[in-house]
């Protein structure tokens, strides 16, 4: 749930009352990432919520992102996220499914970002950038078709030569 529903988030924000909540701690990648996870089940009288058909849970998630500096923890302040849900579960099972779905998110936008450089594309008018997305897609799933596992890998030696491309495409 983001500010595209901002009277509704804003409400969210201001009456969220945990019912249960799991804490985790993570360390890696330079960082230790302490989360906490919510659960409302409550939320009956919210206006707006009438608008999402079939809701029964709320969820806040805070997360503490501690970056490393040697030794040292250095403390940032938390950061909410708000999720709504028609699902009936418990607070452990949110937390896993929340937690899957960043971490495929992340391997996704890394790979994305890091191998193919997306963020840094100037591609920004009419159709082009879902065409470039398509393009990258495809290269990313012929990578992965040909079994590699190492995208960046993949995509070096893909730019070696036209004889590395047939192969990927099957082509003689």
């Amino acid at each position: 749930m983001k500010g595209n529903h901002s009277h509704f988030h804003e409400q969210i924000q201001k009456t969220f009352k945990s019912e249960s909540y799991i804490h985790t701690v993570e360390t890696g990648h330079g960082r230790v990432e302490r989360r906490s996870v919510s659960l409302w089940t409550g939320w009956e009288g919210l206006s707006e919520s009438e608008e999402w058909s079939g809701l029964r849970s709320i969820i806040r998630v805070t997360s503490y992102r501690h970056p490393l500096k040697g030794e040292y923890i250095q403390i940032k302040k938390p950061e909410h996220r708000y999720y709504i849900s028609s699902l009936d579960e418990t607070v452990e099972q949110f937390a896993i499914r929340i937690r899957d779905y960043w971490g495929v998110e992340n391997k996704v936008h890394y790979v994305r970002d890091v191998t193919q450089g997306e963020d840094a594309s100037r591609i920004r008018v009419g159709d082009l950038p879902a065409i470039f997305a398509t393009a990258r897609n495809l290269a990313l799933n012929l990578y992965r078709d040909a079994g590699e596992t190492n995208m960046a890998k993949a995509q070096r030696l893909a730019g070696y030569g036209l004889d590395v491309l047939k192969k990927l495409f099957r082509m003689k």
